[in-house]
């Protein structure tokens, strides 16, 4: 990725880091999520910005229905640069909406919104007409569940102008920005055209998308590509993922040298994909894909996977019969080779997988923060690969001290065939790993040929391995938590112990082992000096009231494990069960309250409910219930008392379609839904929210309705103070709020 950054001195035809960066502050002044105050400043902020770019930018307003049923107000923001040709337009897409109710949006997505605005400026001041149509979309929403993207692709006209989409997001605030892939069909036409951009600093490789596709996490080019039918390329970054949806997720926390890497992938496709058509990305066959160094992208078919690994195979034996033949292998010390890798693997992932747990132990506090990814996590990834680097060096001095090393090199080879072979079955985008086992190979044949081989030439074989591991040993613990961090520790193993024909000659090995061990107390060290909470690193904690305005009872409720001074003045040590006033919001890591303390119950104006229609045809009966605010409120969470089945359920009037129908026309709410719960719906400026439902005259829903507004810490009816310089509001959960619940219940007879 690149190094350095470009200040607003850069050539106009030239990406500047500065001038990107100035959008980013004035849209992060304060969250800014859909239907809030600040959300309204920084739509006006980008159509200005628009403007300036030459174009007449436009607001597509309406009712999104999310796959897990959310719901809320979308306003998109589209602009269209009209180009020479006739072809099919190129689409840039960045949410210009922070996550609720707390994130200031900076790296997601305002980093993308900058990286299409700087990029594109940039682009016309050397084109002013580019051949194909530009289609800017800054979505709406998509923090609610890809709502903007949503209403785009089934509302307006121009999605049937899009040949290609190009998306930009953030799941951290640092790092290489990734590329991935998503197609309708193949990838390799894409592909293709992706390496003959020839773009300066790719990150991409077709096991990163595998492993995505087998993950929840959607972005906006999904509903793209599985409901628009339009290929597209994803721009993401994820380290320093503490950052994610915080108070944290701030211009001064976000990494230039990530900024300009978003840019340096615009800047050089831009140009490329205005130029080239755009119709047909459709392929009949998929590339495996993986950057190196100086050589960029390197691709080969799928289809060749068996062939290598079938040619790996036969030349990994005719190499043993060789070796055997050479009096260079015995067949004992072979089976003897084994030992020493399993004991290392056994010792380093075991080791690594407790150590993480009695470090949580330890640290309980690491609890707090959602991601599974302490501010100090870095420290620990590195504290443990240099103590699985501490071990292999021991294991081996144990094993091959006197001994012919070549023998304890087939062990590893012998792993990776295995490796290899069930990624090809299994992970086919993983099938770039046979390379790793190739250059072992040619290792070994060198080692065969000679008692030393030349060491350089041993370094320059192990290159591939390295380039190729190192990425996951780091990535995966950031990408999925520290609760994977064994999976690093695994890695590193596989690379030292296919680097054997290296370190094999290393004279003092207890030594390096000791030095690794010295370098990972080290870091294990400085991840205990940042343990704790502080202004930079901020802890995480949460407070809400709820009142059930029937019962006139209310709690102080927390998701927090560990209380703090802030906590402590609502919530009692003691857990409170109050059942009759609480229920499991949805968050993105299952949390639910952890405890609870009765509260003083509030007189808050509560919502209107009234029924404007019921009535029965045939035998469905039809029921309006329109849910009027008569506060500022942010969101309705409604649940139902037991399971469900609707014929047809509309919000607002828009159908709840969110590819879960079951049996013909019947709607179960209950197929991706957790907690029987119906819908979660976000009103922007206290619109109401009117469900139309149809259903078996016989049966009778009830309705529990949660309506929550974000303003706890500015309500008039509290005193809670704001947080300490040292605490932020957790993310991924219904937080800072004031939650009322009533009861909706229908009548037993129609009007």
């Amino acid at each position: 990725m690149p190094q350095s950054f470009t200040d607003k001195d850069t050539s106009k035809e030239a990406f500047s880091t500065s001038r990107a960066l100035t959008h980013i502050k004035s849209l992060t002044s304060a969250p800014h999520f859909a239907g809030n105050d600040a959300h309204k400043k920084a739509q006006q902020y980008l159509i200005n910005a628009l403007k300036n770019l030459g174009t007449s930018p436009k607001i597509q307003k309406g009712i999104a229905v999310g796959k897990t049923g959310t719901v809320s107000h979308v306003e998109n923001i589209i602009a269209r640069i009209k180009g020479s040709g006739d072809g099919k337009a190129l689409l840039l897409v960045a949410h210009y909406d922070s996550n609720p109710h707390a994130s200031y949006g900076a790296s997601d997505d305002a980093s993308g919104i900058a990286t299409i605005l700087e990029s594109v400026r940039a682009f016309l001041h050397t084109t002013p007409i580019p051949k194909n149509d530009l289609i800017i979309l800054f979505s709406d929403g998509e923090e609610f569940g890809l709502h903007g993207a949503q209403l785009f692709v089934d509302e307006h006209p121009w999605i049937k102008d899009i040949g290609l989409a190009l998306n930009f997001e953030a799941r951290g605030s640092g790092g290489p920005s990734f590329m991935l892939v998503e197609t309708t069909t193949k990838n390799s036409q894409l592909i293709k055209e992706f390496s003959k951009a020839d773009v300066p600093y790719p990150v991409t490789n077709s096991l990163a998308y595998s492993i995505y596709k087998l993950m929840p996490n959607d972005t906006d080019l999904t509903i793209f590509r599985k409901q628009g039918k339009i290929n597209g390329l994803n721009f993401a970054f994820i380290d320093d993922h503490y950052d994610y949806h915080t108070a944290n997720d701030t211009w001064e926390r976000l990494d230039l040298n990530t900024l300009k890497h978003q840019g340096s992938y615009l800047m050089t496709l831009l140009p490329h994909f205005a130029t080239i058509p755009l119709d047909n990305f459709e392929s009949s066959e998929d590339l495996i894909y993986f950057n190196m160094p100086f050589l960029k992208i390197i691709s080969y078919p799928f289809s060749w996977s068996f062939p290598l690994l079938g040619l790996a195979t036969l030349i990994f034996i005719i190499l043993l019969f060789y070796g055997l033949r050479e009096n260079r292998l015995k067949s004992l010390q072979m089976a003897r080779g084994f030992i020493p890798l399993t004991i290392s693997l056994i010792i380093s992932s075991g080791s690594t997988f407790l150590g993480w747990k009695f470090l949580q132990y330890l640290y309980p506090h690491y609890a707090e923060i959602l991601q599974d990814f302490p501010y100090n996590g870095h420290n620990y990834i590195i504290t443990f690969v240099f103590w699985s680097i501490a071990v292999c060096f021991w294991t081996y001095h144990r094993f091959t001290k006197n001994q012919n090393g070549i023998d304890f090199f087939i062990a590893p080879l012998f792993l990776w065939l295995l490796i290899t072979a069930a990624s090809a079955i299994f992970l086919p985008g993983a099938g770039y790993l046979v390379l790793i086992f190739y250059f072992g190979l040619l290792s070994l044949f060198l080692w065969i040929r000679q008692e030393k081989p030349l060491v350089y030439l041993l370094v320059l074989l192990g290159l591939p391995a390295i380039f190729i591991l190192t990425p996951f040993i780091k990535d995966f613990p950031i990408a999925l938590g520290l609760k994977v961090l064994f999976l690093s520790s695994l890695l590193t193993v596989l690379l030292f112990a296919v680097m054997q024909p290296i370190f094999h000659f290393y004279p003092k090995k207890k030594i390096f082992g000791y030095i690794a061990a010295f370098i990972a107390f080290i870091f294990l060290g400085k991840a205990h000096i940042q343990s704790s909470f502080t202004v930079e690193r901020k802890k995480p904690n949460s407070l809400v009231y709820v009142a059930d305005i029937t019962t006139k009872k209310a709690i102080w409720a927390t998701y927090d494990q560990l209380l703090d001074p802030w906590t402590e003045n609502y919530i009692k040590p003691k857990k409170t069960s109050l059942p009759e006033v609480t229920t499991a919001f949805y968050s993105k890591y299952g949390s639910t309250f952890s405890q609870t303390s009765p509260a003083p119950y509030k007189t808050i104006a509560t919502p209107l409910v009234t029924i404007s229609r019921d009535t029965i045809v045939t035998n469905t009966r039809i029921v309006t219930v329109c849910i009027t605010p008569q506060r500022a409120v942010h969101r309705y969470d409604l649940f139902l008392d037991k399971k469900f089945n609707f014929q047809k359920l509309l919000v607002n009037g828009a159908t709840a379609r969110d590819f879960i129908y079951k049996n013909g026309n019947t709607y179960n709410p209950f197929t991706k839904r957790w907690n029987r719960r119906l819908l979660t719906y976000y009103p922007s400026q206290n619109m109401p929210l009117e469900l139309e439902l149809h259903f078996a005259k016989n049966s009778l829903p009830q309705i529990t309705l949660y309506e929550s507004s974000f303003d706890l810490l500015r309500n008039k009816h509290f005193t809670v103070p704001e947080r300490p310089q040292n605490m932020m509001p957790k993310p991924f959960i219904l937080n800072d709020a004031v939650i009322l619940k009533r009861t909706i219940k229908l009548p037993q007879t129609t009007i």
